[in-house]
């Protein structure tokens, strides 16, 4: 594996860190605020005219077709500025990718420009429900055909840009007879479907900017062809799309990391106890080491999945291992961050707070910590 990035690669972490600094550092505070929503949706439409809502899209769909790599490091860059619009755009290109995967061509034609454009202000991936979190085949939302279309009638739980989102990836049980996981579909739901209806807002510990929703289907009628893939192959298409949504919450918690320990390492260099600055002290020395390594690492292992998935070799066991170092490193980076401030570190005045509290979920969604250590024995030991 050659790991030197490309030119093209350059240019997009290059652009993506200028964006970042410019735009998305100076409203992220204002986010975690309830503030701040009109410049975070203007730097959505600015994201996707540079082409960061379609990373790993062909062009002829408006995509960048940058690959998987350069997701990666944009991600990563913009994470360091704000959390929640890296999970917003991380996110769409998930939803992106699943529509180019798996859609028709006429339904790629549809839909991909548009999230592309940045027409679609986000897309939204509609798997997690209220009794089926990390067991997604346990889902109860189902889909009826009647004639020449399809009821759907269950609700989604924890659906990222639910409230904005233009189109949503909506997994529902076609077959209740088939064993658990193989009488799943996927279908794609535009936002303003009579029978779809966004719920509030959930009151989160983090990412706060970032609006998470139910989303409810109450005899929400869409047309026949509003079936996307194989009939009943659903759940297969689920599992592979979020290997690849793991290596962006990998990255946007690196991002978050990287940010917590730069701006320690700079409050260390200026903050004087006894009589000299604090970066003097070995303890403080190799918490800042610690947390170097650890996030270098994650950056490894990040890469290795990204070029694995843009080789079109297998990567679903990489991704689990590089979303679960890299958001448990970034999580104990965040908090050695915090040490390191001391009382300011507890304080809103300083970002370290807000790290500490955006950076926790990334452990927890596209699969528990615990879910990623599953998935890991079982591809060891079945070697």
């Amino acid at each position: 594996m050659n790991m030197t990035l490309s030119e093209e690669q350059l240019l997009i972490q290059h652009t993506a860190r200028e964006f970042a600094q410019k735009a998305l550092a100076g409203n992220a505070a204002s986010l975690d605020n309830g503030e701040g929503k009109e410049t975070f949706f203007s730097n959505l439409r600015s994201l996707a005219e540079l082409g960061f809502m379609g990373l790993n899209i062909a062009p002829d769909f408006g995509g960048s077709g940058a690959g998987s790599i350069a997701f990666s490091l944009a991600i990563t860059e913009l994470a360091r500025a704000c959390a929640s619009t890296a999970v917003t755009v991380s996110v769409t290109n998930m939803v992106a990718e699943v529509i180019q995967t798996v859609a028709s061509e006429a339904q790629k034609r549809q839909y991909l420009p548009k999230i592309c454009s940045g027409e679609y202000p986000a897309a939204g991936f509609c798997l997690t429900e209220p009794g089926a979190g990390s067991d997604p085949s346990a889902m109860r939302t189902s889909a009826v055909k009647d004639g020449g279309e399809w009821i759907l009638n269950g609700s989604k739980a924890y659906i990222t840009s639910g409230e904005f989102a233009g189109v949503f990836v909506v997994w529902a049980v076609t077959d209740k007879e088939a064993p658990r996981g193989k009488g799943i579909s996927c279908f794609l739901v535009e936002r303003e479907t009579a029978g779809l209806e966004v719920g509030p807002a959930e009151e989160k510990m983090g990412q706060k900017g970032s609006a998470t929703n139910p989303v409810y289907f109450d005899n929400c009628r869409i047309p026949e062809n509003a079936l996307m893939g194989e009939l009943n192959r659903g759940y297969q298409v689920a599992l592979g799309e979020l290997a690849g949504g793991r290596i962006g919450i990998g990255s946007l918690a690196l991002g978050i990391g990287l940010a917590a320990t730069d701006y320690a390492k700079s409050y260390a260099q200026e903050r004087e106890q006894f009589g000299k600055p604090i970066s003097s002290f070995q303890a403080l020395q190799w918490m800042l080491a610690d947390s170097y390594t650890e996030l270098e690492a994650a950056r490894l292992l990040l890469m290795q999945a990204a070029y694995l998935k843009e080789g079109g070799n297998a990567f679903a066991a990489q991704a689990s291992m590089a979303k679960l170092f890299a958001t448990e490193a970034a999580n104990r980076a965040c908090y050695a961050g915090q040490q390191i401030l001391g009382g300011h570190g507890y304080n809103r005045e300083y970002p370290l707070e807000r790290y500490a509290r955006d950076v926790r979920i990334t452990s927890i969604y596209e699969g528990t910590s615990e879910i990623q250590r599953m998935i890991i024995a079982r591809n060891a030991l079945a070697q």
